[in-house]
């Protein structure tokens, strides 16, 4: 079924997999055609969804086995689809004057998709809000708080949204150009997803508005952990992860001099273990996947992976990556070590893997 904005064409590599077999969602292209592939831990394709632009990444209703696919920024599609491939994929078009930044989020019953989007003519973040059941009709948005949302998750009490607002301001008319990298203001901000009002918000030091705020993930004590991209110069070594606890200011974490060089001021990703008690963060630019200690902040070593950014945890308390160059590999976290699972070199996974089940 090729959609974002495609024909409808029918899945193609359908497979079964084991009820109890967890599956991971990604974004790829081959040979210039792009896709949505679900396959287990061992690379195993079950059936992918051809679409006509970069997939980025996804929100999870892991209850109802459903999946939302958002292309990449500034797209204007994604498309709902069942994991287990039982249905037919829905596709979806952003609001007029508004595009997707990729990633979104459901409420913890299914009922509601939140998408973090850009209200470009005003400037201004949005989280787009849709009506699952009458087939993710868009029934309003809430202000995301800042510029240029990206990731968005859902916090432990199940009402709380946190936004990661980059704070680059963009517009689909530029191309690309990053408009405002003099006046930027990233920003976490915490949203009652009932009534989109803004109930906290937190901002890095004055000399850090460089550094956009980009990923989270929330570890096993229920705080928020963030990765960052600096548009700052080149030769700057900011931190580019930190954590943020309800009430408290933002806290960031370099790790060692080394591997902060490496790191090339870019992180693409950021997942933690099943315990939730170890954080992982990748960059495509330094080729590397680093891993904190959730509770102390901790820097727990690293594991070299060329153009490596989609991580998620897998079973045995590792994790599996994929690689802008076609690699999915099974990565031990205790011994830094990586095991390729699947190589395919004219494959190109895109920035982001996610498990369901």
């Amino acid at each position: 079924m090729a959609l974002f904005g495609g024909l409808l064409v029918a899945p193609a590599n359908v497979l079964a997999a084991p009820d109890s077999e967890p599956l991971f969602l990604a974004a790829r292209t081959e040979a210039g055609r792009h896709a949505i592939a679900v396959f287990d831990s061992r690379g195993s394709e079950l059936f992918s969804i051809p679409v006509d632009a970069r997939g980025h990444s996804f929100a999870i209703d892991a209850r109802n086995r459903m999946a939302v696919a958002f292309d990449r920024a500034p797209g204007t599609h994604a498309v709902l689809f069942d994991v287990d491939n039982r249905k037919d994929p829905l596709p979806l078009v952003a609001a007029p004057g508004r595009h997707f930044f990729g990633h979104g989020i459901f409420s913890s019953d299914g009922k509601l998709l939140l998408a973090s989007e850009n209200d470009y003519d005003e400037g201004r973040g949005v989280l787009g809000v849709y009506d699952v059941a009458a087939g993710c009709r868009r029934i309003g948005e809430f202000a995301s708080g800042g510029v240029g949302p990206h990731d968005v998750v859902l916090m432990p009490d199940g009402r709380t949204l946190c936004v990661a607002n980059g704070g680059i301001l963009t517009h689909p008319d530029y191309d690309g150009i990053k408009l405002n990298l003099d006046e930027m203001t990233p920003s976490l901000t915490y949203v009652d997803l009932h009534s989109g009002e803004l109930v906290e918000e937190v901002r890095l030091a004055p000399e850090l508005h460089r550094l956009s705020i980009r990923h989270l993930v929330v570890d096993a004590y229920g705080v928020v952990w963030f990765g960052c991209q600096y548009e700052g110069e080149a030769a700057d070594r900011p931190p580019l992860v930190g954590r943020h606890r309800r009430g408290e200011e933002p806290v960031l974490f370099a790790g060692p001099a080394e591997t902060l060089r490496a790191l090339d001021n870019y992180v693409g990703s950021v997942a933690v273990d099943l315990s939730g008690e170890i954080v992982a963060t990748s960059s495509p630019l330094g080729g590397l996947i680093t891993y904190w200690d959730a509770a102390t902040g901790r820097n727990l070593g690293q594991t070299s992976l060329a153009d490596g950014c989609g991580i998620a945890p897998l079973q045995d308390g590792g994790i599996l990556a994929t690689s802008g160059r076609g690699t999915i590999a099974a990565v031990d976290i205790a011994r830094s070590r990586l095991r390729s699972v699947a190589e395919q070199p004219a494959v190109g996974w895109d920035n982001h893997l996610r498990r369901i089940g």
